[in-house]
């Protein structure tokens, strides 16, 4: 077990060394993606297919941690409908709380000060931990049975082992944190450095370990968070769902960036930090063109009509069908008065296909007068958004 880490200099390097062309690229390249998937889709589909998302980033944030909580159960949640089983339950209240959190960040309703100051990363651990019932802030530390509480949005109070890693003792947290907050300010970086300093400062969070539990879940919370903010990040897309397909080389990475410097110094390895800063990058870099393609709207609207046309044929939804989905897709959504001439149907008829789709949940309404958009229950996830989960996760 490597050495009890005391002063924050053994931190070094926070950032990888300037002028890596690999890493600079990536980050350009990262930038100008993010850009091209922005703007795809009416705000109005953009919001609904956030909250999908936001839904897939749990389920995946979750993933990573050992847990899988189906999406069936995920929606569940969302309406406060619990299992009895309790383990079930459990995941599904860690669920519905990520689910919570992530929306603030998404909606702009978090904390004001950079994602990377203490200010924030407590924000997120007492948002998330705060939603959790108290069975589940208690743990038991194995090496010496003591029961420790979590208090959300506090500093742990005492030492903790990670596998091999001696996380800084917790009396020095304040002052490894002033070191973490000044390194990645964003005002004393430039655009590339600061899309770099996403990666470099995930692993140094979960480094230093300043919480005794939901470490893991507040550092990609805190990169969602960093992501936005640089106009990177969006409702669109997560980091989550390419770590946890690839979460063997992802905790491979982030130990490797733990171990100490070859050359034998008192500092933490660059090749390790560089090595780190690449994979994640290309992970979002990955995503990006993952939901890219997912979304497009010409591909995403010939999927819903090869899955209307099968459900037709079934007799399970009416003929006119698509062209109301179309046109949801399309404009946002529409009165449901302009359900005849967008069908060409006579009103008594489209007002029945209209009915059928808001039965269904194809189309959804805030209210039985309000315009109707689209709706995208767990039947039509494997078919409109192929690979967005595992089939068995649905």
């Amino acid at each position: 077990m490597e050495a009890l880490t005391k002063t924050p200099a053994q931190m070094d390097p926070m950032m990888p060394p300037e002028g890596q062309r690999e890493l600079e690229d990536l980050a350009f390249e990262l930038v100008s993606r993010a850009s091209s998937l922005a703007g795809r889709m009416s705000p109005i589909v953009t919001s609904a297919v956030g909250e999908l998302v936001r839904s897939m980033n749990c389920y995946y944030s979750n993933l990573i941690e050992g847990h899988s909580t189906r999406l069936r159960d995920i929606n569940r949640a969302l309406r406060r409908d619990y299992a009895k089983e309790p383990e079930r339950r459990k995941l599904q209240v860690e669920a519905v709380a990520h689910i919570e959190v992530q929306q603030a960040i998404d909606e702009g309703r978090d904390e004001p000060a950079e994602p990377t100051s203490r200010a924030y990363t407590m924000w997120l651990h007492s948002e998330f931990c705060k939603r959790l019932p108290e069975d589940t802030l208690w743990l038991e530390d194995k090496a010496t049975n003591r029961i420790i509480r979590i208090t959300p949005g506090e500093f742990r109070d005492g030492e903790v082992a990670v596998g091999r890693h001696l996380p800084p003792p917790f009396e020095t947290l304040p002052d490894f944190f002033a070191k973490f907050e000044n390194a990645y300010r964003s005002d004393g970086l430039s655009r590339v450095r600061q899309v770099i300093a996403i990666a470099a400062a995930h692993h140094r969070f979960v480094w230093i370990h300043p919480f005794y539990d939901v470490n893991g879940r507040v550092a990609r919370l805190m990169s969602h968070a960093i992501l936005k903010r640089l106009g990177i990040g969006s409702a669109l897309w997560s980091v989550s769902r390419g770590l946890a397909r690839n979460v063997d080389r992802y905790k491979s990475l982030l130990m490797g960036a733990d171990q100490p410097e070859k050359r034998g110094a008192a500092r933490l390895s660059t090749e390790g930090l560089v090595n780190f800063c690449q994979f994640f990058l290309d992970v979002c870099l990955d995503q990006i063109e993952f939901m890219g393609s997912v979304l497009a709207p010409s591909e995403l609207a010939r999927r819903m009509e090869i899955y209307t046309e099968d459900e037709v044929r079934a007799n399970r939804l009416p003929k006119g069908s698509f062209t109301l989905l179309r046109e949801a897709l399309l404009a946002g959504e529409f009165e449901r008065g302009a359900a005849p001439s967008i069908t060409g149907y006579k009103e008594r008829m489209a007002r029945s296909v209209l009915s059928k789709l808001l039965e269904t949940g194809l189309l959804t309404s805030a209210s039985p007068k309000a315009p109707v958009r689209l709706g995208f229950p767990v039947t039509v996830i494997e078919r409109w958004f192929p690979s967005l989960f595992p089939a068995n996760a649905i």
